[in-house]
């Protein structure tokens, strides 16, 4: 009905119900993309029912993965292609060029160029990164860490794309989209940003046992490290080295940084990403920049074909390790970081890892895990980068030259000669042509392995065992390390929302890793503790490895490591001046401190120079902390609460904290208990001993029963 006495209200009344009814008829429009899933099958995007959603179709239970697999490339492709044109994982991350030496001739193990002659330095570019998180969230994230190596060949690119774990979620790649899936943020609300505490994750880990070792790797502070120079790198994967009589050797790749395994500790971790969210990239950066190139040994685990089937897991199994005192690690050479790129979106984002780029006397193996990969990253950069001539971009291109028949598409930089692109013809002389196979430096072979088996979807048996690697890996942490297990599981199980998720993880994974770690969670969570796992343990032919705590894994030396001196009006400049030429003599970094970034005044009556202000560059940006002396200075840090705070902070983070002269006196006025890393002294020299003993130490892990009570 009309309204006659108000035309503006009536017509405003006739727009409404027009509106009212766009808006229905695109609800109903949209109402037909609606689906739910309740109580539907599982089903192809084109109709096809699955019966098995957890393995993809191998030739045998240990054989390797069929290209037939429609079910599998159908989901992968559709996973590889979900985002543009950031990564979908490992979207955040800094690189660096270097090179690779190795220390003799290897040839008896893989006619791979790069490792037969130890006067040869192959370069390289190595990416590092985590996983979960997009471009912009932070670097000290709870999180894997991706560990990325290109190495420019002379015989074409080989890239090791590995982690900063030894391990991996999933057995088979079928699987990964779920894991990403699961892990990723939250659908509804995109939270949480770079960070694995919350349902979805759970539910799914909870419900996949095979991911129990690799979350519990996630659990421990192998997940939130000091930096990049501080990590290790893993292949993941068993691959095969072929020498040039065509035998071939499983080998797991290492690489051990020449600095020490270090990591920060959560309360640190969660600072820093509020104060520094490019807390990895910069120290990358500024490392490289002043001349302190990190380094790792670059080392394999060899294993002779005839060993395949003598442990207790299946090489083939990404879920597993081989203790090192079981295979002791053989050192080929050395990785070295020596020069930052020029431009970040040209070189470090646009670089192209790929599984499955090897050179000659480097092959595959029946992996599952690593079979889907060969195909899945080669897809993802066709999309990333605009087309399948992603490898003609600068910082992927080889330094041997690459002459084939493939043609045109999109961003095609190589302009070609000859009337040919195809192989073969007369044309052009034949030309390319096919190098025949050779001992050494003949054209790609792959390694003849024998597969006689039936075309099944299934898992083998020899991957079933999925919680006796996890005991060993909790059992062989330090007391320190172990609790600090405990928290990560109860901070984040205590963001899941839904209560059977979080007694699922409970009962039925942590409970049958260790009763001991269950009960503590359960009582960190409010839930009962279980009485036994839900399986029978499985016994094993090591009970622990040594190898796995990073407290076996520090440098000894102080090398690398950044300490900060606080500074106040009246502080000794003679303190300061013998502080900084030890610790670069130790090859150690160090930033004056003071209040402002103004220069303060010296005890002696000149001036200290200051690098920054404390505020501007907090205790969680440094590895150890140092106080000048002067009676002046130490009276006024006794006054200033964020100077106490900086000092209470460092001590919480169980850092060595050396205080010289009268500025001594603040650890009896902070209340604290000094310790083999809070150390008075009269000046910087008589300090200098224990100081940077403590340092080595990375943490001063007899401290950790005394924090609790120490003001935040």
């Amino acid at each position: 009905m009309t309204d006659k006495t108000n035309p503006a209200k009536s017509e405003m009344a006739g727009t409404d119900t027009l509106d009212r009814q766009n808006v229905t008829a695109k609800t109903e429009q949209l109402e037909q993309y609606r689906t739910d899933a309740t109580g539907q099958a599982l089903r192809t995007n084109h109709g096809v029912k699955i019966s098995d959603n957890q393995n993809t179709l191998k030739a045998g239970a240990r054989g390797p993965s069929l290209l037939e697999d429609f079910i599998m490339r159908e989901k992968i492709t559709h996973f590889d292609h979900e985002r543009i044109p950031e990564r979908i994982v490992h979207a955040r991350g800094a690189g660096a060029y270097g090179y690779f030496q190795p220390y003799e001739d290897f040839s008896k193990l893989t006619k791979a160029s790069l490792f037969r002659d130890p006067s040869k330095k192959t370069p390289v570019f190595v990416r590092f990164s985590t996983v979960q998180g997009p471009r912009g969230s932070g670097d000290t994230v709870r999180d894997v860490r991706g560990f990325a190596i290109k190495f420019y060949t002379d015989e074409g690119n080989w890239d090791m794309v590995g982690n900063n774990m030894p391990v991996f979620f999933i057995q088979d790649a079928v699987k990964f989209p779920d894991f990403v899936h699961a892990v990723k943020p939250e659908p509804h609300n995109e939270i949480p940003t770079g960070g694995s505490a919350h349902d979805t994750f759970w539910d799914f880990v909870s419900l996949v046992p095979e991911s129990a070792h690799m979350v519990l790797w996630t659990m421990t502070d192998r997940a939130i490290p000091v930096n990049f120079r501080s990590m290790q790198g893993f292949g993941i994967h068993t691959f095969r080295f072929v020498n040039a009589e065509g035998k071939g050797t499983f080998v797991k790749i290492h690489l051990k940084p020449a600095g020490g395994v270090r990591s920060l500790v959560w309360d640190e971790a969660q600072k820093l990403a509020g104060k520094d969210t490019d807390a990895h990239r910069r120290d990358l950066w500024e490392a490289i920049e002043s001349g302190d190139y990190p380094e790792w040994e670059f080392g394999v685990q060899i294993i002779p074909e005839e060993d395949e089937h003598k442990f207790d897991w299946d090489l083939l199994d990404a879920t597993k390790i081989i203790p090192e005192e079981l295979v002791p690690i053989t050192p080929l050479g050395k990785l070295v970081l020596d020069r930052n790129p020029d431009n970040y979106f040209a070189e470090t984002e646009q670089v192209a890892f790929c599984p499955g780029h090897i050179v000659p006397g480097i092959d595959f193996t029946n992996d599952p895990l690593l079979q889907g990969r060969l195909f899945s990253y080669t897809d993802t950069q066709i999309s990333r980068l605009g087309g399948p001539n992603f490898h003609e971009i600068p910082v992927n291109r080889p330094v041997a030259p690459n002459h084939n028949d493939q043609r045109d598409a999109a961003h095609r930089m190589t302009i070609n000669k000859g009337r040919a692109s195809y192989e073969p013809n007369s044309i052009d002389g034949g030309w390319p042509k096919e190098t025949p196979s050779a001992p050494v430096d003949g054209g790609f072979e792959t390694y003849q392995e024998r597969v006689d088996a039936h075309k099944v979807r299934e898992r083998s048996e020899s991957f079933g065992d999925h919680f006796s690697q996890a005991t060993l890996f909790y059992r062989s942490l330090s007391e320190a390390e172990q609790q600090h297990v405990i928290d990560a599981y109860s901070f984040e199980l205590g963001k899941v929302d839904r209560l059977w998720i979080r007694e699922r993880q409970v009962n039925e994974i942590l409970a049958n890793i260790d009763l001991d770690l269950a009960a503590k969670v359960a009582a960190n969570l409010g839930i009962p503790a279980p009485a036994k796992g839900t399986v029978e343990p499985r016994k094993i032919s090591i009970d622990k490895s040594p190898a796995l705590s990073q407290v076996n894994l520090l440098s000894g030396n102080i090398k690398g490591f950044k300490v900060a001196v606080l500074v106040a009006n009246g502080s000794k400049a003679s303190d300061v001046d013998d502080i900084k030429a030890a610790l670069k003599a130790e090859g150690a970094h160090v930033k004056v401190l003071g209040p402002s970034s103004a220069p303060v005044k010296s005890a002696e009556g000149g001036e200290i120079p200051v690098d920054a202000s404390a505020d501007g560059m907090p205790s969680v940006a440094f590895d150890a902390v140092f106080v000048a002396g002067g009676a002046e200075a130490a009276k006024a840090f006794a006054m200033n609460g964020a100077a106490k705070h900086y000092l209470y902070e460092a001590y919480k983070h169980l850092k060595a904290i050396a205080l010289a002269g009268e500025a001594k006196d603040l650890i009896a006025k902070l209340g604290l208990d000094p310790d083999a890393g809070l150390l008075g002294g009269a000046d910087a020299k008589a300090l200098q001993k224990d100081f940077f003993a403590a340092m080595a130490e990375h943490r001063v892990w007899a401290r950790l029963p005394k924090i609790t009570s120490v003001p935040a």
